[in-house]
């Protein structure tokens, strides 16, 4: 027995020392970092549960620190919904544009594609200001149109073009009522001329803009010289013959 108990001190002490050094690890170093199957899954149920910035939070992580998982890709997508969701529309078309160019043949590109015309289309605010973003947002849906022609997402593309069409032509027309109403003819003749060349399928707006356009020609004549006035009626012949 006397020759047992120093082997039986040697392992409680031994079996402290481990007991300590798992003690030290837990509170001075550094905690194992989440995989990206568990970023993933954090921020779907943070999008299910409607925390978008946690999402961002959770689908960028993974981004950044995964690169080459399988989870990687959803997770991109996921960060543009999270974004789009919480109405953050420049972010959102900017994570979406990323993916596309990241996974161009993707499954998700229609999707996506789709995405960035309708966080284009989201920052419209009114017809008095630029509509870059509308005109941006045609071009995306049209991809979808001319690239993806038998999936849901070109049958929504169409509706929206048509949509973001008019914002347009109600746009050119804001300007050349003012034009009008400040009696510029000339520009309003214009801007009326190219409503009519470019939206014949808005009838309301292009009927709208053609008698203006003609009452705005005649006027805008009065202010021109014997020369100008020849020039303008050739340029007037023609877009008569065109529009006929």
């Amino acid at each position: 027995m006397p020759e047992i108990r120093p082997r039986f001190f040697l392992l409680v002490a031994l079996l402290t020392l481990l007991s300590g050094c798992s003690l030290i690890d837990y509170y001075f170093l550094p905690p194992p970092e989440d995989t990206a199957q568990e970023l993933y899954e954090a921020g779907v149920y943070a999008m299910n549960d409607g925390d978008y910035g946690d999402a961002a939070e959770y689908f960028m992580k993974l981004k950044d620190n995964y690169p080459f998982s399988p989870f990687t890709p959803k997770a991109e997508v996921g960060l543009g919904d999270a974004y789009f969701l919480n109405e953050q529309y420049i972010l959102a078309a900017d994570a979406y544009k990323e993916f596309e160019a990241l996974h161009p043949m993707h499954e998700d590109t229609p999707y996506v594609l789709f995405q960035v015309g309708m966080s284009n289309f989201k920052q419209f605010e009114s017809i008095d200001r630029r509509q870059d973003n509308i005109r941006e947002g045609i071009e995306y849906f049209q991809r979808v149109v001319d690239g993806y022609p038998d999936t849901d997402f070109a049958v929504q593309a169409k509706q929206y073009i048509h949509k973001s069409r008019r914002i347009l032509a109600e746009h050119e027309l804001f300007v050349a009522d003012f034009y009008w109403r400040t009696e510029k003819y000339g520009p309003a003749w214009s801007r009326y001329k190219y409503v009519v060349e470019n939206y014949p399928d808005l009838p309301e707006i292009h009927e709208y803009a053609r008698r203006r356009a003609e009452y705005s020609y005649y006027e805008h004549q009065k202010t021109l010289s014997e020369e100008e006035r020849m020039r303008l009626q050739e340029s007037w012949y023609k877009f008569i013959r065109d529009w006929l």
